[in-house]
């Protein structure tokens, strides 16, 4: 399914680009909203989140956008790529265009809008004075294994979504106790002891904790954390790969 991706970087382009001019197509600002609009939430909920947990954290600001950034990513990732073969049903009965493509360039675009953010926590690490860690070049390792992991979930859910279309609906209930059961904006020492084994089991915890390991505090992530997390994100990405295989030329007919 995945041999000919390097072959069809044009439409992947294409379908990023659709994406990125369709959405602020009308818009004054353009493209500018892209900076906007995830800065105004994360000064938001920093402002509220530093009142609450002010004397508990260390530099709230970029701990609590270290983690949202990571959230955001993967939580409109995976939503993306669950609604693509869907909201695409019209070219995909017209002309012959491989199925995945919608979902791995929801996923593309949605790491765009991460790069932004990116830059975004940057910005609020050089006005809050939080120092740049030379082991923020490790960052790389988890994204590049939450990458994987949104890819997997992403085709689960496109498949999924094409037959039972109440997928969605159940989603947004989940990723939204995700929030809470990723440590956003609280620290782990409040949870008690015997809970605190269920976040370690959640991999987009890990992933949180080992990205504001390295650009937080300059330490290189926990070896068992990042096993884990490997380990999770290629068996969730076997398994959308394999399902989307054996679904993928049946989807159609669902639509």
């Amino acid at each position: 399914m995945f041999d000919s991706l390097a072959e069809k970087k044009f439409l992947l382009k294409q379908l990023v680009k659709r994406d990125l001019t369709s959405k602020y197509k009308d818009s004054v600002l353009g493209v500018i909203w892209s900076f906007v609009n995830p800065l105004c939430i994360m000064l938001i909920f920093t402002a509220i989140f530093s009142v609450i947990f002010r004397f508990q954290i260390k530099n709230f600001p970029v701990y609590y956008l270290s983690g949202r950034v990571i959230y955001d990513f993967f939580n409109h990732a995976t939503a993306g790529a669950m609604y693509s073969i869907r909201s695409n049903a019209y070219i995909l009965k017209k002309i012959y265009v491989p199925r995945y493509m919608f979902a791995i360039g929801s996923v593309c675009y949605e790491f765009i809008n991460f790069l932004i953010s990116l830059v975004i926590l940057f910005g609020v690490m050089a006005l809050t004075g939080a120092p740049f860690q030379i082991t923020t070049i490790f960052a790389i390792i988890p994204i590049l294994l939450l990458i994987v992991m949104i890819i997997g979930v992403g085709l689960i859910l496109a498949v999924l979504n094409t037959y039972f279309s109440d997928v969605g609906h159940i989603y947004s209930i989940f990723t939204l106790i995700l929030i809470y059961a990723s440590a956003l904006f609280y620290p782990m020492e409040i949870v008690p002891a015997d809970i605190q084994m269920i976040f370690t089991l959640n991999p987009l915890y890990i992933a949180i904790t080992c990205f504001r390991d390295t650009i937080l505090y300059g330490i290189f992530p926990d070896i068992s954390s990042l096993l884990y997390l490997a380990m999770f994100s290629v068996m969730v990405f076997a398994v959308g790969f394999l399902l989307f295989r054996i679904h993928e030329k049946k989807l159609l007919l669902e639509l």
